[in-house]
């Protein structure tokens, strides 16, 4: 298989979804397709992975803490969101998406998305009702319009046992929109 994500850096960011264990797997395989892949979370993501499991597959430091002590970035976020070639929030809860969409800067995964140039895309996963919620719907098709993509989740039994739309898409087709972005 080509390496076609070679040479380019991502950053994964990961929230408090229930689906943040399918991170791990969508990290190795864009390091499988020759990406450098940094991770930043939410510490609602911590409590679903930690950020050892993060930096134990990357190979990287992982960014959790808005005031820790720099590690080889100056102003990390700045410094981060300049130098990444793509932003990609999997999985994306509807409170990340509703900072973003609201100019809300405070925790490194909403701070990075707000200083970057890259593009960004959102892969959301989240309860049916939490997706179908008007507010969340305005707030996704408020980051369309200026240019974000999303990955529409899936539809299945979601974690509350119910059925419906709001399961992480599938990895393959995450990694592919990936690939399409970087390649345009």
């Amino acid at each position: 298989m080509a390496k076609d994500l070679e040479g380019k850096t991502i950053l994964l960011g990961v929230t408090g979804s229930i689906a943040a264990y399918k991170a791990p797997a969508i990290l190795r395989r864009l390091k499988g397709l020759g990406a450098d892949v940094i991770v930043a979370m939410t510490k609602a993501g911590t409590e679903f992975v930690t950020p050892l499991t993060f930096r134990a597959l990357s190979g990287n430091p992982v960014l959790v803490e808005m005031f820790e002590p720099a590690t080889e970035w100056q102003i990390e976020h700045v410094i981060l969101a300049q130098k990444v070639d793509l932003v990609l929030i999997a999985p994306a809860t509807a409170n990340i998406i509703g900072k973003i969409a609201s100019g809300i800067a405070d925790d490194m995964v909403s701070l990075t998305v707000m200083a970057t140039k890259a593009p960004v895309m959102i892969a959301p996963a989240m309860n049916v009702d939490m997706y179908e919620n008007p507010i969340v719907q305005e707030n996704i098709k408020k980051l369309e319009g200026v240019g974000y993509t999303f990955v529409e989740p899936g539809v299945g039994v979601l974690a509350t046992g119910i059925e419906g739309r709001g399961r992480l898409a599938e990895l393959e087709e995450i990694v592919e929109k990936v690939c399409e972005l970087l390649s345009e």
